[in-house]
């Protein structure tokens, strides 16, 4: 939370990728720097729009995830119409910008995004969805003439039933025509007997009109049309989700058919959010580019621990004393230094080992480093022996799990390796705790 400032659930997923693999391609890293210097000190007013247009943007990934295991429903779709949009625009903003080289590779992604699919689904889903397809109602209306007839029949049948009695009205002249439904007959037409004559006797009605039923006052006859209504009218809503759940189908396999473009813009979109996230961060906190090549040189001059610091502030309390550290061969020497570190309880000689291998991992992940300068040979290994515990149930006492540590350190650590060790030896006599510790120094240097 100390460093993270991205807006998307992407942008958070791929910084805390970048800070677990740190690179040791300086390169690479030089060029995750340039994408945050780009935004730092380049147009305000082009980050402000891109991060505005990144607030809007769901979280691709996950509902493509869901819809490629058949769990995903109308809002997954509906969020990868929206993010393909988002997309398509932040290439639009990004089109006339000098962009360093991870950024120019994000935008060509972006450019890569499928357009059709955006508009295909912007055409078919409605504004508001559902969280399940089997709820309907995601289709918009004139996307399909069938659906809209069968919502037409299922939502507003008695206008159907009015316009049809209208219109045979219009037809017979009988004025006191209905239209009328009961459970035993359905539908049906209701004339009284003075106007049968007009359903019955012309020979434009005798073949049309169905007789069903006489009673005292009335006759009641049908029509194969308006039997056709009724049956539509009864099967309406089943196939009213029948087609929508087939209008999700074949949106789906669009979708799937698509899905390593829509990564990509995904991706692009991360790229973008944490690009910016770490120029805010640089800004507001006054961090520095750090200077990262294939050198041995470790030096870091008025360098901060970067929670500890927020930490301080948050609690109005005395700000973070800055202080150096050199751990750089000495003249054309290739041999690594070693810093021994004494003093008293609660003098921050721990918080000095994290600050220094903390600002190693940021400048190594891309990102500015919280110091006045910084100077960060490319450190292939970071090892830590930090703090006391025991692991009873292996058998192992806190001494025990220290020299465990301890021996898989030295074992494993090389030329490039940065090690920080808080105290060792701790859990024997003096002299034994003693020996320990210069056994280790001298194997480390």
């Amino acid at each position: 939370k100390a460093i993270d400032r991205t807006i998307t659930g992407g942008g958070a997923r791929l910084l805390a990728e970048r800070l677990r693999s740190p690179l040791t391609d300086v390169a690479a890293i030089n060029a995750r720097l340039d994408s945050v210097a780009f935004f730092l000190g380049g147009d305000d007013v082009l980050s402000e729009r891109l991060r505005e247009l990144l607030k809007s943007a769901p979280d691709m990934p996950r509902a493509l995830s869901r819809l490629s295991l058949n769990r995903g429903g109308p809002r997954d779709l509906a969020a990868l119409g929206d993010g393909l949009r988002a997309a398509l625009q932040a290439r639009t903003l990004l089109a006339e910008a000098e962009l360093p080289e991870e950024l120019r590779h994000a935008a060509g992604l972006l450019a890569a995004a499928p357009q059709d699919l955006a508009e295909h689904l912007a055409r078919a889903l409605d504004d508001e969805v559902p969280l399940l397809k089997r709820d309907g109602g995601f289709v918009r209306h004139s996307y399909n003439t069938e659906l809209d007839e069968m919502r037409a029949l299922r939502d507003e049948s008695r206008k159907v039933i009015a316009s049809l009695q209208a219109r045979y009205v219009e037809e017979t002249g009988v004025r006191s025509l209905k239209i009328k439904y009961n459970n035993v007959l359905g539908y049906f037409i209701e004339v009284t007997q003075q106007n049968a004559g007009a359903l019955t006797e012309t020979d434009e009605a005798k073949g049309r009109f169905i007789h069903r039923q006489t009673l005292a006052n009335a006759m009641r006859f049908t029509t194969t049309e308006l039997a056709d209504l009724e049956s539509r009218i009864a099967n309406a809503a089943d196939r009213a989700l029948t087609i929508e759940l087939d209008v999700f189908d074949r949106l789906q396999a669009e979708v799937i058919d698509a899905a390593d473009r829509i990564r990509d813009a995904a991706q692009a979109l991360a790229v973008l959010d944490v690009s910016i996230a770490l120029a805010r961060l640089s800004e507001s906190e006054g961090y520095c580019r750090p200077k990262v090549d294939d050198s041995r040189t470790f030096s870091v001059v008025a360098g901060r621990h970067p929670v500890v610091e927020q930490a301080l502030r948050k609690q109005a309390a005395q700000p973070f004393v800055a202080n150096d550290c050199d751990l750089s061969p000495e003249g054309d020497s290739e041999q690594g230094a070693i810093w021994l570190l004494t003093g008293p309880n609660m003098g921050g000689k721990s918080t000095f080992l994290r600050q220094n291998a903390l600002i190693a991992i940021l400048a190594q992940t891309g990102s500015f480093v919280p110091a006045g300068s910084a100077h960060v040979g490319v450190v292939d290994r970071l090892f830590s022996r930090v703090g006391a515990s025991d692991d009873l149930a292996r058998g192992r006492s806190t001494f025990m799990v220290e020299m465990v540590e301890t021996a898989a350190i030295l074992n494993q650590a090389g030329d490039r390796s940065l090690v920080i060790l808080d105290e060792i030896g701790r859990g024997t006599s003096t002299f034994d705790g003693l020996s320990i510790a210069w056994a280790t120094a001298a194997k480390c240097s």
